[in-house]
């Protein structure tokens, strides 16, 4: 079993890094792996194929360890909003939705309503901009099939109750969008339907890996438009010159054959987190984003976040007034500290890696900040 700290200790990245929401620098791990079968396709040695072949069973096994779904539920993806795409162009009926949720899921929706011709979306007017199982209460009707939601706000880091979702919904599935969570959410997935995420951020895999795991329920609702030869049963042993049926469950959902070094990529990463436990990654999250609000507090900066560890995951986000955000904005960029800004809000995001260098980094730009505005 690996530890924390051997875990922070594959972590490269330089004090400064709050961005992790956005992207996550890869581990020495995952770039040894990939170098080794990067290697291993270059090299084309009799039998080689076999190691990058072995990969899709490997990557099923990976994510089944952290999500809890069994391993031929799931099936690999290159990024989340594809697994989104097969999902919601598989769905008849309508889809309840936030108006707010990053685009990924709203526009895979509006696309598939005007493309099909047999899904919905429905919008939810929001209490307080969050998506809660009371409103989602209030918005139920008997022609709703589907909720769909983000694991985690992609503007504010509020955390959604799941459970208190599935409890509300019934029988209906629950899609969800897990990017802003996957990896160091200890999150209740075993009430979800469908779980879509990719592993550039807070798996820190890179760009091209992901997945989608679906509930038997989901598997014998959603049906796979999208489905190529990847997903036939050609892959079985079938002619090319019949008529190709789709595979069973999760596999249909695939258009052809994925990257076996992304593959690869996404097994690596995912098996070091599960041999930590998410919930002790969790953990570690929660202190530094306490950390984060604290430093926030201590400049009378606004924070926009929930302040209630249950209600957050590893994003925080400040709100200066408005003559304060290009100071703020080049105080952290002046003292190496890597954010998001967007429109009036900045969101800062802490990982494992994010260690006391950067939160020194932090507190230097912010005392810059502070000097320049109230001085």
């Amino acid at each position: 079993m690996t530890t924390i700290d051997e875990l922070i200790s594959g972590y490269t990245d330089e004090p400064g890094y709050f961005d992790f929401a956005k992207w996550g620098p890869i581990s020495r791990p995952v770039v040894e792996e990939e170098r080794a079968l990067v290697d291993v396709q270059a090299r084309a040695r009799f039998g080689s194929e076999v190691a990058l072949t072995e990969q899709a069973g490997r990557v099923r096994r990976a994510v089944s360890a952290v999500v809890g779904f069994p391993a031929d539920q799931v099936v690999f993806q290159p990024d989340t909003s594809s697994g989104l795409v097969h999902t919601l162009f598989g769905l008849t009926g309508q889809v309840l939705m936030s108006p707010r949720d990053y685009p990924s899921g709203p526009v895979a929706a509006t696309r598939a309503a005007a493309a099909m011709r047999v899904l919905e979306p429905v919008w939810m007017d929001l209490d307080h901009d969050v998506v809660t199982p009371a409103v989602v209460q209030r918005h139920l009707t008997d022609r709703v099939t589907a909720v769909a939601v983000s694991l985690v706000d992609y503007r504010t880091g509020y955390l959604v109750d799941l459970e208190g979702i599935r409890q509300v919904i019934g029988d209906r599935l629950l899609i969800v969008d897990a990017i802003q969570g996957f990896g160091v959410v200890d999150a209740p997935y075993g009430v979800a339907d469908v779980i879509a995420s990719g592993g550039q951020k807070w798996v820190r895999a890179g760009w091209g890996t992901g997945f989608l795991a679906l509930s038997e329920r989901a598997s014998a609702t959603l049906t796979p438009v999208f489905s190529g030869v990847a997903g036939t049963e050609l892959r079985l042993g079938g002619s090319y010159h019949e008529t190709l049926p789709t595979l069973p469950g999760a596999a249909a959902f695939q258009i052809t054959n994925p990257d076996p070094i992304a593959q690869a990529r996404f097994s690596t990463a995912l098996e070091g987190i599960a041999s930590v436990g998410v919930a002790a990654i969790s953990r570690e999250i929660a202190d530094r984003a306490s950390r984060l609000i604290d430093i926030a507090d201590e400049f009378a900066l606004p924070v926009v976040s929930p302040r209630d560890e249950a209600e957050r995951a590893g994003i925080v986000v400040l709100e200066p007034s408005p003559e304060q955000m290009t100071t703020l904005t080049a105080a952290l960029l002046n003292h190496g500290v890597t954010a998001t800004v967007r429109d009036t809000t900045v969101r800062l995001s802490v990982h494992l890696s994010t260690d006391d260098d950067s939160f020194d980094l932090l507190r230097g730009a912010l005392t810059s900040f502070g000097t320049t505005v109230y001085y």
